[in-house]
Parts: C-alpha cells; structure tokens; sequence
C-alpha cells in the first residue's frame, strides 16, 4: 500500500514504504517508489512487444539478452553482457543465452577459450519487427517533457548514477 506524505514545499510524495521515508533522505524512498513501479511497466511492455512482434516464449531477460547480443552487431561474450546489462548472476544470462540457442535467435562460436555470440538472420527480423511495434505503440505517447531529447538523456545519466550508488551500497551491506 502507498503512502501519501507532502515535502515542504507542500507537493504530495507517494511511497512505498513510509517507514524508510522517515531518515536523512525521503525523496529516496520516492524515488525507489517510482523504480519499482517503472521497472514493473517497463518489464511488461517489453514483454508484450515482443509477443506483439511474433516471439510470446522469450521473459524480459531474454529479450534484454537479445538486443544486447545484437546492439551494434557486434559478438558478445558471456561475461560482457553481464557486465552490460549489471546482472551479477552469469547463470541467468547463460541461462537465457542457451534458450535463444535453441529457438536459433542467436548462435555461438568458440574463438580459443572465448565463446561469442551473434544474432542470426531470424532474429534480426524479429528484432525489426519489435522495433516496429515499438515505434507504433510507444512513440505516440510520447509528449511534453518526455519529447524532450536532453531530458530523457538526463533522466538516463541520473539511473547510471543511481545504479552506481546502489552497486556500492549492495557492496557495502554483503560486508556487513
């Protein structure tokens, strides 16, 4: 349930978990109110654009795996798109690397002790067709600040900032 408690300035802050609001930083527990409920929509949209696409078998892990692979097309390895992606768990990017294996979205090649992985020729179609529904779908609704090209660049730079500090913040609590 959310909790609804005004800043000074006398604008409503809706949260999550009122009892984390209550420290040095109440905005965080905003902010963290808006991550979840973001990463929540974002999770499902992707989801859903890529069954509008043509593929309903792929979770949101295997489609972020698949357009990684295929950003800039260029071969990727096991351990780079964990790194990119900042998934600290390689089972679950394996994981998600061996079903698009097998349903030949990607395929591997074994450079000495390296093994790299591409998309193939039915996934880059697959990938335009996403791209398509995306355009169709998702740009429309897209108005007033969200328009704003530099803006939407700064809200990305503050979520690479934040990722940082909550990286090290993770660090920090497993040396507990």
């Amino acid at each position: 349930m959310t909790s609804e408690k005004a800043t000074p300035s006398g604008r409503l802050r809706i949260l999550s978990s009122a009892h984390l609001a209550a420290g040095q930083y109440p905005s965080l527990s905003e902010l963290e109110f808006g991550l979840i409920v973001a990463n929540n929509a974002f999770g499902r949209w992707v989801v859903r654009c890529m069954r509008a696409a043509g593929e309903p078998d792929l979770g949101l892990t295997d489609i972020l795996v698949l357009h990684h692979v295929h950003h800039r097309k260029r071969h990727k390895r096991l351990a780079d798109i964990c790194f990119t992606l900042n998934y600290e768990d390689s089972y679950v990017i394996s994981y998600s690397l061996k079903k698009l294996l097998k349903m030949k979205l990607v395929m591997s090649e074994k450079v000495g002790k390296e093994v790299f992985y591409r998309t193939t020729e039915s996934s880059n179609e697959l990938l335009e067709r996403f791209r398509e529904v995306r355009e169709r779908c998702l740009f429309p609704g897209v108005e007033g600040e969200l328009a704003n090209s530099e803006a939407l660049s700064d809200v990305a730079e503050r979520l690479r900032l934040l990722s940082g500090l909550y990286d090290q913040a993770a660090r920090a609590a497993s040396s507990l």
